[in-house]
């Protein structure tokens, strides 16, 4: 067999049977192993960095890794933005990226790079296969790169005549490793710690799923402690019967008052509390500077027998969880789309173990408070912060799990950056709601004019962030790519149309005028 056949073998006998990809000509051999290799799952994309970002809502919702195929440098360039995003977020992703054969890197070609380079930021593991019969095995350890917890990014680049030459075999990767324990000494003084109103366990990564969050509930009810997430998480369970768990607030001021309380935090698979930006005037650090910052376990730790051994050192297993959320029947709304209406609509309609995908930038700030006793869901944030990642992370969360419904609310600005990811969606009939909320601006960014100390903008400083002149039209933009379509701007209309789109199943689109 060849390179690009034992690659493919060699990625499906070690669990990858997913690939989201943009191919070019470096890359054919791959495309025709996947023709004739059974296994493997191909969905196209028409933009590298809706691919890279599939591959990370695959990840985490399958909790296992998906590759992306991306063409040499500028196709790995155009994926960048969501691989930051999936790093930040702990995703593990396989990229497989094509290179020209030896003889041709010589030739300085118009598509020629430093494809290591560019992959080097945002991978924790980059390698390129030197000759056919190093292939298999590289595939098989870039897969076991990516499986180390919490999950990471492995690059692996394939020359093509690595791809087209014979004498290959296969590998598979080993089973990945269990999740260090926490050190016991440090278990002892987290718990030491954990008494009262002015101590925050402050929780992310695994620690946030619905059976660590009742943990964590059971400590805080036998501690008094209070309960945080990090703002942006890459998967929280939420909804009734689950444990509430609110996140650090983004506005830095609002952030600052929320934490000023807390003399110890404890964290469990999260960073001590910063600031998204640097801001004239006002702290990085979050915490008041007298506070102890315990670091009890990292995101790539044993989180889940952290929360059992913080239970039994402070004899709470038998304590009622503290917040736990009842079910909460909203009556649908009326009136203008507004942020408050929406979050009543999403709070009568979310159904039961959907997935959220939340891109809704500012609009979505007043989702959580009225979305706690929704049935029970998992949402997904942005953890890297590059906008345009939340209508490909719905494309890997749906065929991650066909048999949950998706809801993509993503606001109109970052729609914008991948939009093809509608094509992709209606190709493959994935079951997934979009919210485009519409308020034809980077409202987010118009305070944070504000936020820097820039008084009174002007006129040419607010044309800069507006959308309208001409204003975007979605459900042309859908409908033109295969996507049913509709636009409401009352809060009535909308809670109809959420209820219609997941009856319909299959890719539906809703354009919110707020």
């Amino acid at each position: 067999m060849n390179g690009a056949e034992s690659l493919v073998k060699s990625l499906i006998a070690s669990g990858v049977d997913t690939c989201f990809t943009n191919p070019g000509t470096s890359e054919m051999h791959f495309v025709a192993a996947l023709d004739h290799v059974p296994g493997m799952r191909s969905v196209l994309a028409l933009f590298e960095g809706v691919a890279t970002g599939a591959a990370d809502g695959y990840w985490r919702m399958a909790g296992k890794p998906a590759c992306t195929l991306l063409h040499l440098g500028p196709g790995l360039a155009n994926g960048i933005a969501n691989l930051h995003n999936a790093k930040k977020a702990h995703s593990g992703v396989v990229n497989i990226v094509g290179e020209h054969a030896e003889t041709h890197r010589k030739l300085d070609a118009p598509l020629m790079s430093d494809i290591e380079g560019l992959a080097r930021p945002v991978s924790h593991w980059v390698h390129s296969s030197l000759t056919a019969a190093d292939v298999g095995a590289d595939g098989a350890r870039a897969v076991a790169a990516a499986q180390e917890a919490p999950g990471r990014i492995a690059t692996l680049i394939l020359p093509s005549d690595t791809a087209w030459t014979e004498g290959a075999s296969v590998h598979t990767a080993p089973a990945p490793a269990a999740r260090p324990a926490v050190d016991p000494a440090m278990l002892n003084r987290a718990a030491e710690a954990l008494h009262g109103s002015e101590t925050l366990l402050l929780l992310g990564g695994a620690a946030l799923t619905a059976e660590n969050l009742e943990k964590a509930g059971r400590i805080a009810a036998k501690t008094g402690c209070s309960l945080l997430s990090e703002w942006s998480n890459a998967r929280l369970d939420r909804g009734a019967g689950r444990v509430i768990v609110n996140r650090v607030p983004y506005p830095i001021d609002m952030a600052l008052q929320a934490l000023r309380s807390f003399k110890q935090v404890v964290l469990l698979g999260a960073r001590a509390p910063i600031g998204f930006f640097a801001y004239p005037g006002k702290p990085a650090v979050l915490t008041r500077e007298d506070a102890e910052i315990i670091e009890l376990a990292g995101a790539g730790d044993d989180l889940s027998g952290a929360l059992d051994g913080l239970v039994a050192a402070l004899d709470a297993g038998d304590a009622s969880p503290k917040g736990m959320a009842d079910r909460k029947l909203v009556p649908p709304p009326t009136g203008k789309t507004d942020a408050n209406t929406i979050a009543q609509a999403l709070a009568a309609t979310i159904p039961a173990n959907a997935i959220v995908v939340d891109e809704s930038i500012t609009t979505g700030r007043a989702f959580f408070p009225a979305t706690a006793g929704a049935e029970p869901h998992t949402w997904l944030n942005n953890c890297g912060g590059s906008i345009g990642y939340g209508l490909p992370l719905a494309i890997g969360c749906a065929v991650a799990c066909p048999d949950r419904k998706v809801l993509a609310l993503v606001g109109d600005g970052s729609a914008m950056y991948t939009i093809q990811s509608l094509w992709t969606m209606a190709r493959e009939n994935l079951d997934i709601t979009i919210l485009i909320l519409a308020n034809q601006t980077y409202q987010i960014l118009r305070g944070e004019l504000t936020n820097v100390g820039v008084q009174n903008p002007g006129p040419r400083a607010i044309d800069m962030l507006s959308l309208d002149r001409p204003a975007l039209d979605f459900v042309a933009m859908a409908r033109g790519m295969g996507v049913p379509a509709v636009r409401v701007d009352e809060a009535g209309a909308l809670t109809q149309a959420i209820e219609d789109a997941l009856a319909a199943g299959g890719t539906n689109l809703i354009e919110v005028v707020v």
